[in-house]
């Protein structure tokens, strides 16, 4: 998904940098994207230079794969993307909140399609406020299937205490619960953080 507008942004003109610490997805955007600019870094210690907008979509500020992802560092995340923001600019993004799934259940669903099948199990820690999704897919190869299987553990955040850390830094913050047509899932919110103008400044 992320290759996907990151491709999209090149098209309309932008010079795009992408971060990730897979190595596997930054392979995949640099496949696609062979105008962009990809590091295999986290995203809480890489540099960020100065840009116009950053965008973290698909609730990415919620796993715990990077070790360096804490309350303390998110913050310092924001402050370091403030900073980094020409006025007027942007930071979009969207986080997983706690109420997922109601407490002590595990939830198991399914989604499927001709030559596929995805099985999704969730469970739920509303005292750590931490949730493991565990991904199993299948996919027809030939004759036979083959099976993935992957563990994601996230940190759980509600939205009005980021939308608080955010106004700390400094931002102006919409929180917004659609990405256009695409709702956003339920205990989701989306984000659109703009760093203010000041005042005798303008843009051209």
């Amino acid at each position: 998904m992320a290759a996907d507008y990151a491709l999209e942004f090149t098209k309309a003109g932008y010079r795009v940098l992408g971060v990730d610490i897979s190595e596997s997805l930054i392979a995949i955007a640099r496949n696609r994207v062979p105008d962009g600019e990809f590091r295999v870094e986290s995203l809480f210690k890489t540099d960020i230079p100065p840009c116009n907008a950053v965008t973290s979509i698909g609730e990415c500020l919620n796993y715990l794969f990077d070790a360096d992802n804490d309350r303390q560092n998110l913050v310092q995340f924001f402050r370091r993307i403030y900073h980094a923001l020409t006025e007027g600019g942007v930071f979009i993004f969207d986080i997983a909140e706690p109420g997922q799934i109601a407490a002590g259940n595990t939830t198991k669903g399914f989604t499927e399609g001709k030559d596929w099948i995805v099985l999704v199990e969730k469970e739920e820690n509303q005292e750590n406020q931490t949730l493991i999704r565990r991904i199993i897919t299948l996919r027809k190869v030939g004759e036979t299937y083959r099976r993935d299987e992957e563990i994601h553990c996230l940190r759980l955040y509600k939205a009005k205490d980021i939308a608080e850390a955010l106004d700390r830094v400094g931002f102006q913050v919409q929180i917004i619960g659609s990405y256009g047509e695409y709702n956003l899932p339920k205990a989701h919110a989306g984000f659109v953080a703009r760093k203010p103008i000041l005042e005798g400044n303008s843009i051209a």
